[in-house]
């Protein structure tokens, strides 16, 4: 008879202690030497020879190389670099890169503010390297980063480094402020396209490059976009800036803008808010800002600047929408003049140059912009327009003109003599206003003396307000002479601008120009499909039928 099997006792738990093998232990000592890297950097050219950029590279090369438990992993220094950011310091970001290889042992520096300025910068860095097993030694404070409780130490001591650097470039920027108070122009000629340094450090023109700032000037005028004016100074082989053979769009619109052609110069254009991220901004009413006037010679007339500036204005405009028509008004074009000029007579929307194809035969037409794309619904009688009838009564309209070129700048010259002369006034003469300010003040002075005498200030608080009163509006009055003042030099530019012009066109057009018609015409209305209202510069307008 089968038995069971007895089941055997559980077995008390044993622990077997392997013991330390001592010949490993000393196989993982490390025996090689360290492998040390040294950082250095200098702000400037100008500081004492012991902490210059060569007397740092010597110093540590001597100091690692005659250390027999170091050897060298290469020595990192970037001259003349901020050190309120890594970004631009090359030999750092170089330094930090092989660390993460684990190619460096140790670093050491002069001190924390070699080696940073950002507080935040220096944590983070000296953080890394420490979860490396990096140690960065900072020679001037004696600190060893792997130490415990160096952290404190650090932060402080960058942040004091941190508010050096703040301090110093408020210095800077107060500087600079106090030099545009006084007028002082840095000219960079490398960027300004028509000067040189001339005797005295002052700015000269080069009469080659000014007659093409000219021409870049008036061929935008005219109607020419940059890139236009770009190519066809690269088609006559006018050379840029530097001698260089293309033209950048950038520096010509750079070149359109700036108002040292004219001989002035802005100042504090643009500012640096914030010493750490060195970002410039620009200056939009935050900080004030200096013009100084006349201050070299000028290339260009002010006229022809303005001129410029309000007609970069206008196309920059072109993406407006109407509110009218609901119907987006198309982007400059320099291609046709039409495009800028032509608007519909009955919902003032722009017209649109489009091409009709029909049976293999295409025909070149303009319609009104709300009226392609809305149908009737906004623009019920709009048109549409051949291209060459339209240019017919364009050029038809602009040759009468022309033939009356004497006549038109005698009318001209004679509404701008009346304009001129019924504003002049005895009551607006500045100089009795100023001589009457300056006698009422003098009757102000005389009262407060009397009052701070008498100690009664009620019995002549009425006659102060009526002298009060009496001097700001002779002050009003002197302001809107002043205005009336520029107007009329406004009209009389305007006058020279139209008998330049005139001057200039030829007698007779036989070709549609668009150069032309932009300097002669403001705007084209489309009154029926008869009819155009044209309007010139002048103010003039002339009904002109279409002819079939």
């Amino acid at each position: 008879m089968l038995t069971a099997p007895s089941v055997p006792e559980p077995q008390a738990m044993q622990i077997i202690v392997i013991p330390a093998n001592p010949l490993v232990a000393q196989e993982n000592v490390v025996t090689r030497q360290l492998r040390a890297a040294a950082y250095c950097r200098v702000s400037t050219d100008q500081e004492e020879q012991l902490n210059s950029y060569e007397a740092q590279v010597a110093y540590y090369t001597d100091k690692i190389m005659g250390n027999p438990e170091w050897t060298l992993a290469g020595i990192f220094a970037d001259e003349g670099i901020t050190g309120t950011s890594v970004k631009k310091r090359s030999d750092f970001l170089k330094m930090i890169r092989l660390c993460r290889k684990g190619k460096i042992d140790i670093i050491l520096t002069k001190s924390i503010s070699r080696f940073a300025r950002n507080t935040v910068d220096c944590l983070n860095y000296i953080r890394e390297l420490k979860e490396l097993g990096i140690p960065v030694i900072f020679e001037n404070e004696n600190i060893n980063t792997m130490k415990e409780d160096t952290e404190i130490i650090i932060t402080m001591l960058a942040g004091f480094a941190q508010a050096q650097s703040e301090s110093i470039s408020q210095n800077v920027r107060w500087g600079k402020r106090q030099s545009f108070k006084k007028g002082k122009v840095a000219f960079q000629y490398k960027r300004i396209y028509g000067y040189e340094r001339g005797e005295d450090d002052t700015p000269k023109v080069v009469p080659e490059q000014a007659a093409v700032v000219e021409r870049i000037f008036k061929s935008y005028l005219a109607g020419s976009s940059v890139k236009e004016i770009k190519d066809n100074l690269e088609k006559d082989g006018i050379l840029a800036a530097g001698g260089k053979v293309q033209w950048s769009v950038g520096a010509l619109q750079y070149m359109l803008q700036n108002e040292k052609y004219c001989g002035d110069a802005l100042l504090q254009k643009t500012y640096v808010d914030n010493c750490m991220t060195k970002k410039t901004k620009k200056n939009n009413g935050e900080l004030p800002k200096y013009l100084v006037k006349n201050h070299h010679e000028k290339i260009i007339d002010h006229w022809l600047f303005d001129k410029v500036q309000a007609e970069m204005a206008r196309r920059s405009g072109k993406r407006k929408v109407s509110d009218k028509t609901l119907t987006e008004q198309s982007k400059y074009s320099s291609k046709y003049a039409l495009t800028e000029l032509l608007i519909c007579g009955c919902c003032c929307t722009p017209y649109r140059r489009v091409t009709w194809s029909k049976k293999g035969n295409k025909k070149i037409v303009w319609r009104c912009i709300s009226r392609l794309d809305h149908g009737t619904k906004y623009c019920k009688e709009s048109p549409t327009i051949e291209e060459e009838q339209l240019h017919t009564a364009v050029l038809h309209a602009i040759n009468n003109m022309m033939s009356k070129r004497d006549q038109l700048v005698n009318i001209i010259e004679t509404n701008l003599t009346v304009t001129l002369s019924g504003q002049d006034s005895d009551e607006l003469n500045p100089l009795v206003i100023e001589n009457r300010i300056k006698e009422l003040e003098g009757l102000t002075l005389e009262l407060v003396d009397i009052i701070y005498k008498e100690k009664n200030a009620a019995a002549y608080e009425d006659k102060l307000r009526t002298i009060t009163e009496e001097i700001k509006s002779l002050k009003e009055r002197q302001e809107q002479y002043r205005a009336e003042l520029n107007s009329r030099d406004d009209l009389n530019r305007q006058m020279d601008d139209i008998s330049r012009a005139l001057e200039d066109a030829p007698f007779e057009i036989s070709e549609f120009k668009d150069n032309i018609v932009r300097q002669f015409i403001d705007t084209i209305k489309v009154l029926d499909k008869n009819n155009l209202l044209i309007i010139f510069k002048n103010g003039i307008k002339v009904e002109q039928p279409l002819i079939a």
